[in-house]
């Protein structure tokens, strides 16, 4: 990766002792935002890499959603060995609150992998700029929902450009994960009459597969099931060299992040006629909700209708790599840089 990050902070924490990375990648629209991953790693320097990996994605995603931010990161490198104490969980919050305060306002944290709503409570107590808060706070709560939505959006999108019509009835979607996210996607494309196979890691999803009268599957049967889209709603690094060619579904759209587990899975994609919709398109909605929300002030409905435009953002991405002949992902990121560029 080629370093072009403004500021990284490596810190060991003052009161946790913990190694906490804060990475602020560009703030040329504006303030950087992203969130605070508090995860276990084999060694410090993954974590760093995490960092600076993912407050660039950052950047790239507010860009190409037409906010006014950048991108950052904050990691909390956990102990390998045991879970945290709830004190030592307060200490690690409070730390990471205390080195954000430091930034002034050019960069506002928010809930990220092994963080809550209710930890963006605490790093609170430290500093205001932080996003995603309980709502008794101020803040605009859980963004779980609206990442769910603007990936609906995004699946509607995916279908226009695929079959000609935005409606999900009658269409088939395999979704991979029914965590917070995925359960929430599956449950909309239930509502909108879809077929559904759900797949997660956790055998005890298999209730709400009944729920919906959705289908359950193992995760490596689902994601080369025969489907219209596979969603994946999981872990990043889904779409493989090795398994692109096993695929049989026309598109994939959903919420993980670093869908491909190397940038030329695209080149793969295209030339198998997969669509794909970049994945930090189709997942802003959850941030471009806490930016509405926190630091725009918009009103709920307004929020709404910028998350819904996400289907505005991915047919135009469509009709450029169709016209041009270039991946979905190169058009996506050539919106980004174009964004960028018209701020400097």
């Amino acid at each position: 990766m080629e370093f072009g990050h403004e500021t990284v902070v490596l810190r060991r924490g003052q009161r946790s002792r913990l190694p906490i990375i804060v990475a602020v990648h560009s703030t040329v629209l504006g303030p950087a935002v992203g969130g605070c991953r508090m995860w276990g790693y084999a060694r410090w320097e993954d974590g760093l890499r995490d960092a600076l990996r993912l407050s660039e994605g950052m950047t790239r995603k507010c860009a190409a959603a037409g906010l006014s931010n950048g991108g950052g990161k904050t990691v909390v490198v956990l102990p390998a060995d045991r879970p945290l104490t709830a004190d030592e969980r307060r200490a690690a919050l409070y730390d990471v609150g205390d080195i954000v305060a430091e930034f002034g306002g050019r960069y506002l944290t928010g809930p990220d992998a092994g963080t809550g709503v209710a930890d963006m409570g605490v790093i609170g107590e430290r500093t205001e700029y932080v996003f995603c808060r309980p709502e008794a706070d101020g803040g605009s709560g859980d963004p779980s929902p609206f990442t769910a939505l603007g990936v609906v959006a995004a699946l509607r999108a995916t279908c226009l450009a695929m079959s000609g019509s935005p409606e999900l009835a009658g269409k088939r979607f395999a979704v991979i994960g029914a965590g917070n996210v995925g359960a929430q996607i599956a449950r909309q494309l239930a509502a909108a009459g879809a077929a559904l196979i759900l797949s997660d890691v956790d055998p005890a999803k298999r209730s709400l597969a009944a729920e919906l009268g959705a289908e359950f599957a193992d995760p490596e049967s689902a994601v080369t099931a025969e489907v219209d889209v596979l969603v994946p709603a999981a872990l990043g690094g889904l779409l493989t060299r090795e398994l692109v060619p096993r695929l049989r579904c026309i598109a994939v759209a959903g919420a993980a992040n670093n869908q491909l587990a190397e940038p030329d899975v695209a080149e793969l994609l295209r030339a198998g006629d997969i669509l794909w919709a970049p994945d930090y398109i189709a997942n802003a909605g959850g941030v471009v909700n806490s930016v509405s929300r926190e630091i725009l002030g918009d009103d709920p409905a307004t929020a709404v209708k910028r998350i819904e435009s996400i289907a505005d953002t991915l047919t135009g991405l469509f009709e450029t790599a169709a016209r041009t002949g270039i991946t979905t992902a190169a058009a996506a990121d050539a919106l980004a840089r174009q964004r960028l560029a018209a701020a400097v």
